[in-house]
């Protein structure tokens, strides 16, 4: 064994030990606070759900703005929330943290023949592919590819997983200029019922569905593409704000011409 192997050996072992601690340690006080903390006494599986969900966003959001440090302290904050959803159900002995664990690791490696196997893989797509293959395996009492989209997910994630999914076992486009076409004809189609009550909605959420789809081809996020224009908008609306009520002016008796001014400006910086 050489020198350099038993330093890079000495070091794993050493770095292992203190995530083992550290995790112990998160433990031991959530076991503190379950037994003494009132607040965290009180609390059930689906009285914290809720704040889970807004803890998801607040790490989503800490994600786009590129903040180490907020992702950090957000990424801790879900792991708080997964201990104390493992302590809740181990005190009716449902499950415990072990068991999500190994739970998690035992899918992990079933989901990864291609690295605990014999599976060849030339590359993500098919990784994902066979991702979905073998989930649609295992939920035996699911019938579709698309029974694994949760039905709570935002209307536009849930679009994309619909299409990752169907992709997934081969109902796709070829070529992105065919569901760029696609695109028009939904627009076209929109623009047709833009005056029929009946159909403009259905219209519209084809024409959404349809540009969802088209981001995926170009390798665009449109999660993060919207949320990326929200943030520029505010950010320009709040300039707008901010210099036009220096200048004496209030946006509700300003022409739209003026605000434009404010506008373009905001655009510069």
């Amino acid at each position: 064994m050489t020198k350099d192997f038993k330093s890079t050996f000495a070091d794993k072992r050493k770095n292992m030990n203190e995530k083992l601690i550290a995790f112990d340690r998160l433990l031991g006080i959530m076991d503190e606070l379950r037994e003494k903390c009132p607040w965290d006494k009180k609390q059930t599986i689906e009285s914290i759900r809720h704040l889970t969900i807004e803890e998801t966003y607040e790490l989503s959001d800490a994600i786009l703005e590129n903040d180490t440090d907020k992702i950090k302290k957000e990424l801790g904050d879900l792991l708080l929330h997964i201990v104390f959803y493992s302590r809740i159900a181990s005190e009716t002995h449902q499950f415990n943290i072990t068991n999500v664990c190994n739970s998690l690791c035992e899918k992990l490696i079933h989901r990864h023949p291609h690295i605990y196997g014999n599976v060849k893989v030339k590359d993500e797509h098919e990784v994902k592919k066979n991702w979905e293959q073998l989930k649609l395996k295992e939920g035996k009492e699911k019938k579709s590819t698309l029974d694994g989209v949760p039905i709570s997910l935002p209307s536009l994630i849930k679009a994309q997983r619909i299409q990752e999914k169907a992709r997934n076992v081969g109902f796709d486009w070829e070529k992105s200029e065919q569901v760029l076409a696609k695109v028009h004809e939904e627009f076209n189609e929109l623009q047709i019922e833009i005056n029929n009550k009946g159909k403009v909605e259905d219209e519209f959420g084809d024409l959404l569905f349809s540009l969802i789809n088209y981001a995926r081809f170009i390798d665009v996020n449109p999660e993060d593409a919207l949320e990326k224009t929200n943030k520029k908008f505010i950010k320009r609306f709040k300039y707008l704000e901010e210099q036009s009520a220096k200048d004496g002016k209030k946006l509700g008796e300003m022409s739209l011409a003026e605000m434009d001014v404010y506008w373009n400006r905001a655009k510069q910086l």
